[in-house]
């Protein structure tokens, strides 16, 4: 028997960077399959926030493991393929929608994130109840996730050095 000899991946690049592997097709097919299950299991730790464990900011880590798996397999690419809107936009709105709750509660003769039970009654569904803390939540979601691909978009943009 033999000692392991080294898979020759032929040579280097020209530019110094270590050689790029071929993409791996159950790592493609595995992701693709659980991204959305990881979406779906977000947006139910988003909904179970105040009553179990969950809320926007583990819900936000989820979806953002999404985008990162996704990353993970197919680059760059396969991330602004998947998510079509910018992530300062996310971002940005999560931002928005936070700060407006929390200020809101204080327009309505209360304080500084207070939590406020909503309830309206919607045609064809019935009465629907909620807290304010649901909004404020929505928008943590959307900072964490925003932040996450701000993150993912910045490790795959060229550098200097790649120009």
């Amino acid at each position: 028997m033999s000692a392991a000899q080294p898979i020759d991946q032929g040579d280097p690049p020209e530019d110094g960077r270590a050689p790029m592997l071929p993409p791996s097709l159950i790592l493609d097919v595995v992701v693709r399959a659980e991204f959305h299950v990881l979406l779906i299991v977000s947006t139910y730790l988003l909904f179970t926030g105040h009553n179990s464990p969950g809320g926007g900011f583990v819900g936000g880590l989820v979806a953002g493991a999404a985008c990162a798996t996704r990353y993970v397999a197919g680059g760059p690419a396969e991330l602004r393929r998947s998510i079509r809107v910018r992530p300062t936009t996310i971002l940005g709105a999560g931002l928005l929608i936070s700060v407006s709750t929390a200020f809101l509660s204080l327009y309505n003769d209360g304080g500084f994130l207070q939590h406020r039970l909503l309830s309206v009654d919607l045609p064809f569904i019935g009465p629907v109840k909620t807290s304010s803390a649901f909004f404020f939540d929505f928008g943590v979601y959307l900072v964490v996730l925003g932040t996450v691909l701000l993150i993912l978009s910045v490790l795959g943009s060229p550098t200097e050095d790649d120009a």
